[in-house]
């Protein structure tokens, strides 16, 4: 018995090392000394994180034996070992410079379910990567691509607006596993609106403000390229009414491997909850469970144990979910606040009513009778159903992003948090006039999911889309000037009862293009408010700055589904004008864009040829006995900005020189 003290004595340093402690610091750049708002901190080899505060503070719990890793986009990973430190100051290197290696990715545990992965497979460097396609089983909505309109029978052009960037992260993954997306899985819309531009602030009372310009076509010089233009006012966090959110988590078994992603990301925004916020927890798998409601937004500790404390097994009720959602959004209502419920799911709904038309019914009619709006979280592929989360998103009259890893998370849950929680306009509404005298035909870029008939403008009874404080949204119209020998409109007989046709009548003559006029109503009105703005062409003969980056981004969206207007365009004519508009570039979302173009270089060709046709699906389970994939990679540019994903210890990731590809999150395997 006397040895009990001795074996004690000498066991309590090592229980003592183990034992976890509060690390704090602070992460700034290197050119500037600039606080780095929104860095990812992760503990090396665990799901553990969290991000840098407004001026680049963190803190974070962690064992003498571990190391913390940072990653930021557009700077270089670093990795601190935390010893018995409890102050850890970073300072983060740009990563333009990055040179990135040539390497062999070897997977194993990975099944398509059309077989092999076919052709080269990328990925991101340092991401929270999500394993390969399952060709057949994601479900895109399908929409014919606008085609030109003739200014003088069609002269008016009516869509609602949006600021989702969902497509872009779902190209990103696509491209990542090597693989062209599919041409229904491209929304150029969504491509140009997951970037901000430099757009003038509002002023007055209008919460939006409004720009118009015109340049070369890039893919058709012949052609005009239109670019309008909106800004949301910013509103500082302080002032955002308090918020009321249901954290609506799918925990059934497909998303398994996806849930830590989901619980990271959920986590990340607790982080920005502030006492006055409340929220509550509802799951869903075979049935629907209330985990904690009403939680105010002080006990910040609580809501991230009770996120951390989820599993996933089971079916999936999504509908059950909703329903109980919405039940608890009613209990916990905050009148004048922001009151959201945000789902975070794979959409692959199984059990009670789970088709598009219901889960549309169910949530329009709940979104009517409590006025409690809906936005959406994507995750997973291969059984990933975008067509229904974009559906409930719209119904909701909410956002939809999808997130593919960490790096995605932090920028829509922490660095737009104010967009993401809080929109400054709802049933946003373009209609745009053409005059005839000089415009020929036009075509809007992208937005054929969210066309509207011309009557809908004025009335105030047409839902539309939601635009959050600080967001940008861009529209681009290409246009065939009056003179120009094509029709690509098409052409029609002379009516017999009204005279001829194609014989413009201007009335008010005007050295006008077009005329803009955008429509949304403030928080809690019935009642829209009109915006107007008008285009006098300049003929400007060079895109630069923003409107080059935006004319980019269109253009790769058009090489990516095959687009019938693509004309002349290449990928390297989409890096030249990507390169003459990265300007200000401080979270290297642009520079990442490039790289990404670059990979769609190597994975799509030259784009000439038509999509290929997907591989029979096999009617076996998705979890067939494993295949081994060995390609080799010329990865992207990385650009990092959260912690990277987990993957199989026999896979070989490409990571930029003097960065580090290890992995925080695990995500989908």
């Amino acid at each position: 018995m006397k040895s009990l003290p001795f074996l004690l004595a000498c066991l309590l340093p090592l229980g003592a090392a183990a034992q976890s402690h509060t690390v704090a610091g602070r992460v700034v750049s290197a050119g500037d000394n600039a606080p780095l708002a929104g860095c990812s901190v992760v503990v090396k080899h665990t799901s553990r994180g969290t991000v840098t505060g407004p001026d680049g503070r963190y803190e974070i719990g962690a064992a003498p034996g571990d190391t913390l890793r940072f990653t930021f986009v557009g700077f270089r990973t670093a990795e601190e070992p935390v010893g018995r430190r409890t102050r850890i100051d970073v300072v983060l290197e740009a990563a333009a410079e990055a040179v990135f290696e040539e390497c062999v990715v070897e997977v194993s545990g990975m099944q398509d379910a059309a077989g092999p992965v076919a052709g080269p497979s990328r990925r991101r460097a340092g991401s929270a990567a999500l394993p390969f396609v399952q060709p057949g089983r994601e479900e895109y909505a399908h929409y014919e691509e606008n085609r030109f309109r003739s200014a003088l029978q069609e002269p008016l052009s009516t869509f609602s607006l949006e600021a989702d960037g969902a497509s872009y992260a779902v190209c990103r993954r696509k491209l990542a596993s090597g693989r062209h997306p599919e041409p229904d899985a491209v929304r150029i819309e969504e491509l140009l609106n997951y970037f901000s531009y430099d757009y003038p602030a509002p002023e007055g009372e209008d919460p939006l403000s409004l720009v118009v310009d015109a340049g070369p076509c890039p893919w058709e010089p012949s052609h005009r390229l239109v670019r309008i233009g909106l800004r949301a006012r910013e509103i500082p966090a302080a002032e955002i009414p308090p918020s009321n959110f249901i954290y609506l988590i799918d925990v059934s078994g497909s998303m398994t491997g996806r849930l830590p992603l989901v619980q990271a990301s959920m986590k990340m925004l607790t982080d920005n909850l502030r006492p006055g916020d409340r929220v509550s927890v509802v799951t869903y798998a075979d049935g629907v469970r209330v985990v904690s409601e009403n939680v105010p937004g002080s006990e910040r500790r609580r809501i991230k144990d009770v996120i951390d404390g989820l599993t996933a097994s089971g079916s999936t009720a999504g509908g059950a979910g909703l329903e109980c959602a919405y039940e608890v959004a009613g209990r916990c209502f905050i009148p004048g606040g922001n009151n959201r419920i945000v789902l975070c799911s794979d959409g692959d709904f199984n059990v009670g009513p789970s088709s598009d038309d219901e889960m549309g019914a169910l949530i329009e009619r709940q979104r009517k009778q409590s006025g409690v709006r809906l936005s959406v979280l994507g995750y997973g592929m291969g059984n990933y159903k975008d067509r229904k989360m974009q559906l409930m998103a719209e119904r909701g009259d909410g956002n939809y992003a999808y997130v593919d890893d960490m790096r995605e998370a932090a920028k829509v849950l922490f660095r737009e948090f104010g967009a993401t929680a809080w929109a400054v306009a709802h049933d946003v509404k373009m209609q745009v006039e053409f005059n005839p005298a000089l415009v020929a035909s036009y075509r809007l870029v992208g937005y054929e999911s969210r066309l509207l008939e011309s009557e809908d403008f004025n009335d105030d009874r047409r839902d539309a889309g939601e635009i959050g404080a600080g967001h940008c949204v861009t529209a681009l119209y290409e246009l065939i000037p009056v003179g120009v020998e094509e029709h690509p409109a098409g052409t029609v007989d002379a009516l017999r009862y009204q005279g001829r046709r194609g014989v413009p009548v201007v009335t008010i003559p005007s050295s006008e293009t077009l005329a803009v006029k955008v429509r949304y109503k403030l928080p809690g009105e019935r009642r829209s408010h009109l915006m107007q703005a008008e285009l006098v062409d300049d003929g400007r003969e060079r895109l630069t700055g923003d409107f080059a980056f935006a004319a980019a981004v269109a253009m790769y969206g058009q090489l990516l589904r095959l687009s019938d207007f693509r004309g002349g365009a290449t990928w390297d004519e989409v890096i030249r004008l990507a390169q003459l508009g990265l300007g200000n570039d401080p979270e290297g979302y642009r520079r990442e864009f490039i790289d990404l173009v670059r990979v769609a270089q190597s994975v799509c060709g030259d784009c000439r040829s038509e999509y290929p046709a997907p591989e029979p699906v096999p009617h076996s389970a998705p979890d067939a006995a494993p295949r081994s994939v060995s390609s080799a990679v010329s990865a992207p540019a990385s650009a990092p900005g959260g912690s990277s994903g987990s993957v199989p210890a026999s896979a070989s990731v490409p990571v930029p020189s003097g960065a580090s590809g290890s992995a925080a999150v695990p995500a989908d395997r």
